[in-house]
């Protein structure tokens, strides 16, 4: 594995090649391992031994062996193409961004060319870190002392997501969504921050503004999700108050429009000069009926784990501003859906496409709205809802929705017929250890799927943990990387699009020292490749729910431009 640290996996002509014009450079490219006496008997085999070097480098897939990647037709007329296995999954492979983390509930992007992310755990803290990947030392928000958590597996309490205001260089304002407790009374709270005057990378945390509270009956089904609409108007996903089948009330919470509960809110946090914490947007469906109230966008949900905003085909605007969500089912089904103004998405009367309620079902005022897609528990029982992909690195994915699952670790895929408005399923898988051999990427990660994230490019992130406790240091983050395009992923000028090119515009306080790749991991057990179940109760579950020359190989060229991809719009490679 040191070998192939350093050389790219070759064919078997020119791995042959190599080694005839080109062995005695070894000696230089490999005089820091180990120790002298072990890197004279490295260097000295494999300079001796054409069979012994090449049985090190050589790749037997014609198509990724270096310098066939480059000229393969195939490939060149399909970059970015995420091939099929014989079974009909998508195989792709994982970068690790960052690990040691405890329940990373969410990751988002300032949009503000500084590439940082903006790391939430479960427990409080909100970490950033830099485009090299190093995390600033200290928390950007800490709110462990507010926050409501607990050590307990699956407890679904706690830090559960941030937003940053769309115009976030100006207004430098930032919204957070958590669990509370107020006098022995749960609630879920949002609230806004102001950014330091002193720190960009740091929260005024005396600058806390409660916009809105709303009482939880329950300890699970808190929702958790805040995100801005291309609208500017900030969006509120909260869960049904929990328990089993929304026992509240006549019809349940959901179902009833003067409740908070089990709804997507909409509101306008820029208007506030009366002194009231928020505006309503005057286009919000409910205003003027009477009985309800006038922050619901759409009823009927259940608990909604994680949603998106659809930023739009690159090159022809389609499906800009399109909002997907994930809601976790109750007994039988999980279902992704498309939000819309004033939709009713139908629980508790229906889990997923099937009756739940019956009497509710067969009600003919019910006027739901269908997922667009639902799954049984066979395949899982707890959705994690994604993005649509519209990354430059891989371009045939363009229009992809990729999404999870909490409990089984599944990676699914919906992809719209446009002509019939289906979406059709595909299951994503890990590729091969040849295929994913390349350094820097495996085809393994831990199994509880709790967000996804996208980069300022587009490119796809998600996160997971071995151990589902907001205390546990098991979580990390996953880019999703396409093998046919890892040799352009490898050779990218990081500067041209790292925080460097901008940190004049930022108060960085330097204290980046601190790496997140430190940490001692839990159990490979908890890992999966494929398709591996789980059963254990845990966070939103429904149980309570390729010419030889002796070139060094980081200056190979391969053509990488895409078409559609703005100037600057680099994803970060760490």
């Amino acid at each position: 594995m040191q070998l192939l640290n350093r050389f790219a996996v070759q064919c078997a002509y020119y791995c042959s090649d190599y080694w005839l014009h080109c062995r005695y450079t070894l000696s230089l490219l490999l005089e820091d391992l180990g120790s002298p006496q072990h890197f004279a008997n490295l260097t000295g085999t494999i300079e001796e031994d054409r069979r012994r070097f090449c049985d090190f480098l050589e790749l037997k897939d014609k198509q990724y062996c270096y310098p066939n990647v480059l000229t393969d037709a195939e490939l060149n007329a399909n970059l970015g193409l995420v091939r099929e296995d014989p079974k009909g999954c998508l195989e792709v492979c994982l970068q690790e961004v960052a690990n040691g983390l405890r329940n990373p509930v969410a990751m988002i992007h300032a949009d503000d060319g500084s590439h940082r992310f903006f790391v939430a755990e479960q427990l409080g803290y909100v970490w950033v870190f830099l485009a090299n990947g190093s995390r600033i030392d200290r928390p950007f928000l800490n709110l462990t002392q507010a926050v409501l958590s607990s050590p307990w597996t699956g407890d679904e309490r706690g830090f559960l997501c941030i937003a940053l205001h769309p115009r976030f260089t100006t207004v430098r304002k930032a919204y957070v969504y958590y669990s509370v407790s107020v006098k022995k009374e749960e609630r879920i709270r949002i609230s806004e921050f102001s950014l330091s005057e002193h720190d960009d990378n740091q929260l005024d945390h005396s600058s806390e503004r409660t916009i809105l509270e709303v009482v939880e009956p329950a300890s699970n089904h808190n929702g958790g999700q805040l995100l801005f609409g291309h609208d500017g108007y900030l969006y509120i996903f909260t869960g049904d108050g929990g328990r089993a089948g929304d026992p509240f009330g006549k019809f349940g919470n959901s179902q009833n429009k003067s409740a908070l509960l089990g709804k997507v809110l909409r509101i306008d946090v820029d208007n506030n000069d009366e002194g009231v914490p928020y505006g309503i947007p005057s286009d919000n469906p409910f205003i003027g009926e009477q009985g309800a109230r006038p922050e619901i966008y759409a009823y009927g949900v259940r608990n909604m784990w994680r949603c998106s905003i659809d930023r739009g085909d690159p090159a022809t605007g389609a499906g800009r501003g399109r909002m997907f969500c994930g809601d976790v089912g109750q007994n039988k089904y999980e279902e992704i859906d498309l939000i819309v103004k004033g939709g009713n998405y139908g629980w508790r009367a229906k889990e997923g496409f099937s009756c739940y309620d019956r009497k509710l079902c067969q009600n003919s005022s019910l006027d739901d709205i269908l997922p667009i897609f639902d799954y049984p528990h066979k395949l899982g029982k707890s959705v994690t809802g994604g993005y649509i992909y519209r990354g430059c690195e891989m371009p045939n994915l363009n229009g992809l929705y990729i999404f999870g699952d909490f409990m089984s670790g599944r990676l699914m895929s919906l992809k719209e017929n446009e002509a019939t408005g289906e979406w059709q399923y595909n299951e994503i898988c890990m590729g091969r250890d040849q295929t994913c051999k390349f350094p820097k990427l495996i085809n393994s990660y831990y199994r509880y799927i709790i967000s996804f994230a996208e980069d300022e490019a587009g490119e796809l992130y998600f996160l997971a943990t071995g151990v589902p406790s907001a205390t546990a240091r098991s979580g990390v983050i996953y880019k999703i990387v396409d093998p046919s395009r890892v040799c352009n992923q490898q050779e990218t000028n990081h500067d041209t699009c790292s925080h460097h090119d901008h940190s004049k515009n930022y108060n960085y306080k330097e204290t980046d020292n601190t790496k997140t790749n430190n940490y001692k991991k839990t159990s490979d057990s908890n890992k999966t490749n494929n398709k591996k179940n789980s059963t254990t109760a845990a966070h939103n579950s429904n149980t309570e729910k390729d010419d030889t020359t002796c070139t060094n190989k980081n200056n190979v060229s391969h053509n990488s431009k895409t078409n559609n991809c703005p100037e600057g719009h680099n994803s970060v490679h760490w």
